[in-house]
């Protein structure tokens, strides 16, 4: 039953905008890709396997920068 000091707050799907590079599982994929990179370089490139793994890393972070930027264009609109 509702009284007089009951407040109706409306509820709507829509959740905060935030930044894309603020949300975690953006920060985390962005470090680790970064780490995974950086380790490359410490242990050196001594053979093709180290040039793939250096070309994942960057993959992935070129791909975690598009889906930010992507995300920032959809937001505008």
């Amino acid at each position: 039953m509702l009284n007089d000091r009951t407040q109706t707050i409306p509820h709507t799907n829509v959740p905060p905008k935030r930044a894309p590079w603020l949300r975690v599982e953006w920060l985390g994929q962005t470090v680790a890709s970064l780490c995974w990179m950086t380790s490359v370089f410490v242990y050196g490139i001594a053979s093709t396997g180290d040039w793939l793994q250096l070309g994942a890393a960057s993959a992935w972070l070129m791909a975690n920068i598009a889906s930010a930027v992507t995300d920032l264009q959809r937001d505008r609109r």
